[in-house]
């Protein structure tokens, strides 16, 4: 089943076995992500390794995303677990607090009590709990419950509207960061910044530990959807993550949103994921919901690059279904969508060489009806540039670079395969057609677009475009 979106799945206990996670990838997964706010770098590292032997394994390569876990704004533990509070009455919390019970608790974000004022909103539990800031004294801040409802250990915290000043990395993302760069992560998803300042920072620290993993944003705060041009400009890509996010905005405000994220993203050629929620019922039952359904395709719709699962993967009962059943669903959605390349080029400037060879191969592709591209690349910026428009027709990017090859594996509509380059330009040309005969892709007879830089082997050099039949090259 061909499928343009990409999907991201995330490893957890459901799914560390080498059996799981090869059926995963068999499956469908473009993108394992390693949530790095459970596990040590030991667990990291043992699971990058089965990530790539697994891949192997079935003869294709993966990206691997390390997803840092951001500052914990959490709430501490209770002496019995958890507790039950009621609508209206008061409910503290306290930095000094070690254990809680049914009249507070402490917290493991000691700065919180300046960030809130009386009248603040505090949500809990992903926002199930409102608490309303009545006083703040010392390490202790008085509130009355709003909506009660159960409350365990270190459940996180979220002001409504924003306005948490925590830092968006911290000393622990900081060390993973040094394991993200020893598994060779081709991604780094940096939780909670606020604005462009915190995605500089992450690129720096990154260079820094030898690192030249792409950077993705996760727009969670309020404070980012203000500074969100700045920050998709700072960064390679965005994740639109739901979850935080909805609960300091409303839910309400989240869809529309998602839209314009993903449309501001794109035209700034820069990549989308698409997370939280999208198949949580899959954690325990077989089939997702008709609801979970249309989130996925509306989704493939906005034009994301990839839809991410979480829990489904990591904990759930049936992570080989979700995949199967969201690759299903991607599928189908693409079936729908128009190609308007002619609108996406009128008021479109280009400055770059590689780039404007990149538009003329999609604007010709479209117009002729060719059955592939076949882009040959060293970095994947052309294939990039290619993936940001729908000419109706599949890109295969060809990469001597397997880093190159991995990272690709996140771009809407590309199909990275490794190809070995010489600096004979018609012999290259000649293995690229045999390649994509070889995998069924193409047959002889059938025209096809190539893209190439000279000469060969030069990052950031394509300057031709060749218009062929297959065979024609013999």
């Amino acid at each position: 089943m061909q499928r343009s979106t990409k999907i991201v799945a995330t490893l957890g206990p459901a799914s560390s076995s080498a059996d799981v996670l090869t059926r995963m990838l068999a499956a469908g997964v473009d993108v394992m992500r390693l949530n790095f706010s459970h596990g040590t770098a030991a667990d990291h590292e043992e699971r990058a390794r089965m990530v790539r032997e697994a891949a192997r394994s079935l003869g294709r390569e993966v990206a691997i995303m390390a997803d840092l876990q951001g500052p914990k704004i959490r709430i501490g533990k209770f002496a019995s677990g958890r507790v039950v509070l009621k609508a209206g009455q008061q409910f503290t919390l306290d930095a000094a607090r070690e254990l809680g019970d049914e009249e507070g608790v402490g917290l493991d974000y000691k700065e919180l009590t300046h960030d809130v004022a009386p009248g603040v909103i505090l949500l809990l539990n992903d926002g199930l709990i409102r608490l309303r800031v009545e006083s703040v004294r010392g390490t202790a801040i008085a509130t009355r419950v709003e909506v009660g409802g159960a409350l365990s250990n270190n459940k996180g915290i979220n002001r409504m509207g924003g306005g948490l000043t925590a830092p968006a990395l911290t000393p622990k993302d900081m060390d993973d960061m040094k394991t993200a760069v020893a598994i060779d992560a081709e991604y780094l998803a940096v939780s909670f910044p606020k604005n462009k300042e915190d995605m500089y920072m992450a690129r720096q620290l990154l260079r820094a530990a030898g690192g030249r993993a792409f950077l993705i944003a996760k727009i969670e705060r309020a404070e980012a959807i203000n500074a969100l041009e700045e920050i998709i400009d700072a960064s390679d890509g965005i994740m639109v993550a739901r979850g935080d996010l909805a609960v300091e905005v409303g839910n309400a405000t989240v869809p529309g949103l998602q839209k314009r994220m993903i449309k501001l993203a794109r035209e700034r050629n820069k990549l989308t994921i698409t997370a939280t929620q999208m198949m949580e019922s899959m954690i325990e039952n077989p089939v997702p919901t008709r609801a979970e359904v249309s989130d996925v395709a509306n989704a493939v719709l906005d034009g994301t690059d990839a839809v991410m699962l979480s829990a489904e993967t990591a904990a759930g009962r049936y992570p080989v279904e979700t995949i199967e059943s969201m690759s299903q669903i991607c599928a189908e959605a693409e079936k729908t969508e128009s190609s308007e390349l002619d609108r996406d080029f009128l008021n479109r400037t280009f400055t770059r060489i590689d780039q404007s060879i990149a538009m003329a191969a999609l604007f010709t592709a479209y117009h002729l009806k060719v059955k592939a591209i076949a882009s040959l690349t060293q970095s994947g910026s052309t294939a990039l540039w290619m993936s940001r428009h729908n000419c109706g027709c599949p890109i295969f990017a060809l990469t001597p670079e397997v880093s190159s090859q991995r990272r690709m594996a996140l771009y809407r509509n590309v199909q990275p395969l490794y190809l070995e380059q010489g600096e004979d330009r018609d012999a290259v040309l000649r293995a690229a057609e045999d390649l994509l005969v070889a995998r069924g892709q193409v047959q002889r007879g059938d025209l096809i677009v190539l893209t190439i830089g000279e000469p060969m082997g030069k990052s950031g050099g394509t300057n031709a475009i060749k218009i062929v039949r297959v065979g024609d090259l013999r």
